[in-house]
C-alpha cells in the first residue's frame, strides 16, 4: 500500500510532563500507590502513546471501562494489572476475562453470579456509597454471592471530590464501614481530585484519570500538575481579506480592514468545537484569533500578528485544561475525550 503522505494535524504528548503527573500523584497518595485509569484511550490522547510512559514510570495498575478497550491496553502491559470497571455482563465476558487473565470489576449481585458461575477467580469489587451509578449496596456485602468472591481490590467511586461537599466525608466514612464487611486484599476509593483530599481517602490504591493527563480538578494541584496534551495544526492556505470581506459559515466576522489569514485543517470534527470561536491559536508567543465559527475541518486565523507565516507552517492551539474549559465552557474532561482521531 502507498505510503500516507504526513497529516496537517498532529498532537504532541510531552513524556516527560506525563511522567511527573503520575509520580506526583503517586507521591500524594502517600502510603497508597497510584494506578491510572487508562479508558477512552487514554482520556483521549492515546492508549499506544501514553501506557507506555506511564508503564515506565512506575504504574502497575490499569483501569479500563469497556471490554474492546482490553486488547491495546494488553500490548503493553501483564493482563493481571488490568481492571474492567463495567464488570461482565454475559458469559462471553466472563470467558474474556478467564481466557485473558484480566479482572473484571463485579458492580452487582447478578455480576458476582456470572463471575462464578463461570469458575470465578480473582476480581475486584465496586461498592456504592453514594454516587449511585455502578456498585453493590453496602446491604448486599453479607450476601453468599458477595461472600464467595476472590476479591483483590474492593472500590468506591466519589461522587463530589471535585468540590468541598461534606458529601466526600460521607462517602469516607460508608466505604471505612463496608472494609470489614468482606474480606480482600486491597482498597481503594480516591480518583484524582480524590488524590487531593488528602492521605485518609488514599488506603491503599488511588485512580487517578484526568490529573495525568494535564487536569486539575482540585486547587490542591494547581502548579503540581503540568500539562500533557498540545494540539498543533499546519496552515493549508493562507489569503488576503479586504476591508468588508467576510469570514465562514453564517458571516459572522466581518474583515474592518485589509488583512492576512490562514487556514488550519482542524474543527468540531476534531473535537475542537465551536465553542472556541472567540479564542485564538499562538505561534512563538503571538496570538493568532480565531475568524467566524469554527467549520467541521477548518479554521480561519487572524495573522496579523505573525505576517512571515506560509503555508505548511505549524500553529498551536492553547491547550492548558483549566484556562480552556473558562473559554469554551467544556469541562476538563470533555476538552480530552472529544480530541479526534485524525491527529497524527
Amino acid at each position: 500500500m502507498t505510503e500516507l503522505p504526513p497529516p496537517t494535524l498532529r498532537l504532541r504528548i510531552d513524556s516527560d510532563a506525563l511522567t511527573h503527573n503520575w509520580q506526583t500523584l503517586d507521591e500524594l497518595s502517600g502510603g497508597a500507590r497510584a494506578g491510572a485509569a487508562v479508558k477512552a484511550n487514554c482520556y483521549g490522547l492515546g492508549v499506544d502513546r501514553c501506557l507506555p510512559i506511564l508503564r515506565d514510570a512506575g504504574c502497575r495498575d490499569f483501569f479500563v471501562a469497556h471490554w474492546s478497550e482490553v486488547p491495546a491496553v494488553l500490548r503493553h502491559v501483564p493482563a493481571d494489572q488490568v481492571s474492567v470497571l463495567h464488570g461482565p455482563h454475559g458469559a462471553d465476558h466472563v470467558s474474556f476475562a478467564r481466557a485473558t487473565g484480566v479482572r473484571p470489576v463485579i458492580d452487582s449481585l447478578q455480576q458476582a453470579k456470572l463471575w462464578t458461575e463461570g469458575g470465578g477467580g480473582a476480581c475486584d469489587l465496586m461498592v456504592d456509597t453514594g454516587i449511585n451509578r455502578l456498585g453493590v449496596a453496602p446491604a448486599d456485602l453479607s450476601a453468599p454471592l458477595i461472600q464467595a468472591l476472590e476479591v483483590d481490590v474492593l472500590m468506591s467511586h466519589l461522587a463530589c471530590a471535585d468540590e468541598d461537599s461534606a458529601m466526600n466525608a460521607r462517602q469516607l466514612d460508608r466505604f471505612r464501614a463496608c472494609l470489614p464487611a468482606v474480606k480482600h486484599k486491597e482498597a481503594s476509593l480516591a480518583n484524582s481530585a480524590g488524590i487531593a483530599l488528602g492521605e485518609n481517602y488514599a488506603f491503599n490504591l488511588t485512580r487517578p484519570g484526568l490529573a495525568l493527563y494535564g487536569g486539575t480538578p482540585r486547587a490542591e494541584l494547581d502548579g503540581r500538575i503540568a500539562q500533557v496534551a498540545f494540539p498543533q495544526a499546519a496552515l493549508i492556505q493562507t489569503r488576503e481579506l479586504q476591508a468588508g470581506d467576510t469570514v465562514g459559515y453564517n458571516a459572522t466576522f466581518t474583515a474592518p480592514r485589509a488583512m492576512r489569514t490562514g487556514v488550519v485543517s482542524l474543527g468540531y470534527a476534531d473535537g475542537i468545537l465551536r465553542s472556541w470561536g472567540g479564542g485564538h491559536f499562538v505561534h512563538a508567543d503571538r496570538k493568532l484569533p480565531i475568524l467566524g465559527k469554527v467549520s467541521m475541518d477548518m479554521i480561519v486565523l487572524d495573522l496579523t500578528e505573525a505576517p512571515e507565516l506560509a503555508e505548511g507552517d505549524w500553529v498551536e492551539l492553547p491547550y492548558c485544561l483549566s484556562d480552556a474549559a473558562q473559554q469554551t465552557l467544556l469541562s476538563q474532561y470533555e476538552l480530552l475525550t472529544v480530541l479526534g482521531r485524525r491527529f497524527g
